[in-house]
This record gives C-alpha cells, structure tokens and sequence, in this order.
C-alpha cells in the first residue's frame, strides 16, 4: 500500500514522524509521504525511521496556496513531492506562509477570546516545538478548555471560515506555487480538489490552467470525495494527462482518517518518483 499524504507534529499531526512511520506499518503501509504543511522539518527524523520500521519514505510538504479568482480567491494545498529542501523560491514562499500562520492565529486567539476561555498561551501548548501554527492547534486547545468536543467540530463550526472568529492567512499564488516547486525539481499534485466541506473548490478551468502551468496530478481518492467527484476528477486527469493518487490525509488522532484507507498505484508512484529531484528513501 502507497498513502502520499500523511502529517506528523512538525505541523498538525498528533505523531512524531518517527511514530508515524511506525503507524503506516503496523497499517500494512509500506511506502508513506511525509507532507506536512509549509514545512520540512520532519523529514530527518521520518528518513532515519525508514530502515527500523521497513517503509519507504517519499519526502513532501503540503503548500498552502491561494487561486486567484474575481472575487478574491480560493485555498488550494497543493502537494509538493521530493523537491529540493533549500531552493530559495520554495524556501520563501514557505517562510512567508509560516509566518503569517503565526500572527493569523494570534488574531484569531484575540477574536475568540472575546467569548472563549482561550489565550495564546494555550495554543503553544498545543503546539510541538517548531511546527507550523494552523488551525488544528487552535482546535486542539478549545478541546482542552471543553468549548468543543474535537477538531471537527471545531472546524464545523467556530473555526469554520464562515465563522466571525476567522482570519485569512497569507498563500502565495497557486501558479506560482506549482512554478516554485518546479523549479525545485518537485512533483506538484493538487490536494483533495473538491473537498467542498472545507469551503469553495476551484474550478475545472482552473485545474485546466494548473496543469498548463506544470501541476503533474490530481489527488482523487481522498475520503473528502464522494462517488461522484471521484468519477469526474478521474475524468478530468485523463483529459489533462494528468497522474491520479490517492491516500489518506493523515493526522494521527487529530482526524478520523486512518493510515493507508486510500492509497496510490504503483505504477503513479513510479512516475512521480521519475520525475522528482529527490530519491524515495527505501529500508
């Protein structure tokens, strides 16, 4: 089984990389993508745990990316597979994406503050040293004050981005993205393209306008998908020529998706791996 979507507590997963290569195993995973958000700062870790733990390792990052629209744009997480970690474009636009997750959330601590028994000092709690601040962090420390029962019901409703408590938080632009991780001899693929439970999805346009910008895949199989965007998005792949993967989006207990319930072919994982700069760190 191939799942090239998994986070650990370099960003909003519960589990050190280390721990989650240990999950995809005992899942019967043998191969796992480390893709936490805006961030490499799991991948030593997670590559020192390929040979105890018997899986392969494909290095990532989930980029937080904005789409331009006429009315001001859509969040896209496009994934950047085995790219160059230190080529200055992508180092820049995940710097600039970390930072403002920071001074995002302190805005958004201050809102919620105003009803909730919530303070920034909570939210570091939550927080592994060094990760990328998101919204899960906020989710997890209104979980510990007892305002919601878990992330998702924090996401469904206070942290909602229809909710007056959020704040928007900087992402370069999608094209730019894809262009960037190019440059850095990564493989980009779009994540859960029509995920519409976490607000609008882009349109098939400009998945269109992606791929002519260089975007190689689509993740189709993503339990964010139902039967029939799964059909039109395969669909849409075959008339882009673009890769189709699937996998599991994982977050340790921080979601209900489990390790490896969706996963890639291997023949797609091949392709990626022909193209990206970096190797797929094997036992």
């Amino acid at each position: 089984m191939i799942d090239l979507h998994t986070h650990s507590r370099a960003s909003d997963g519960t589990e050190t990389p280390r721990e989650l290569l240990a999950a995809a195993a005992a899942a019967g995973v043998r191969v796992v993508a480390l893709t936490d958000h805006d961030t490499t700062a799991g991948w030593a870790e997670a590559a020192e745990a390929v040979a105890a733990t018997g899986v392969a390792l494909v290095r990532g990052i989930e980029l937080s990316t904005r789409a331009a629209t006429p009315d001001g744009g859509i969040s896209v997480h496009l994934l950047a597979y085995l790219p160059d970690p230190a080529h200055p474009d992508l180092v820049a636009a995940m710097d600039r994406t970390r930072d403002d997750r920071v001074a995002r959330a302190r805005r958004m601590v201050d809102l919620l503050a105003q009803d909730h028994p919530l303070t920034w000092d909570d939210v570091l709690a939550q927080t592994a040293d060094g990760a990328t601040v998101g919204r899960p962090h906020l989710a997890d420390a209104l979980v510990a004050a007892g305002v919601v029962a878990d992330r998702d019901e924090a996401f469904a409703t206070i942290l909602h981005p229809g909710a007056r408590y959020y704040v928007p938080h900087y992402a370069p632009d999608t094209v730019d993205a894809v262009r960037a991780v190019l440059a850095a001899g990564g493989v980009p693929v779009m994540a859960h393209p029509r995920a519409g439970r976490r607000g609008r999805v882009v349109t098939d346009d400009t998945i269109a306008e992606l791929a002519a910008a260089g975007m190689a895949g689509l993740e189709v199989d993503h339990r964010d998908h139902d039967d029939v965007e799964r059909s039109a998005l395969r669909g849409l792949a075959t008339d882009l020529g673009l890769l189709v993967t699937g996998s599991s989006d994982y977050h340790g207990t921080g979601k209900l998706n489990r390790i490896g319930e969706r996963t890639t072919a291997p023949e797609v994982l091949d392709a990626i791996a022909a193209r990206g700069l970096l190797e797929v760190l094997h036992p």
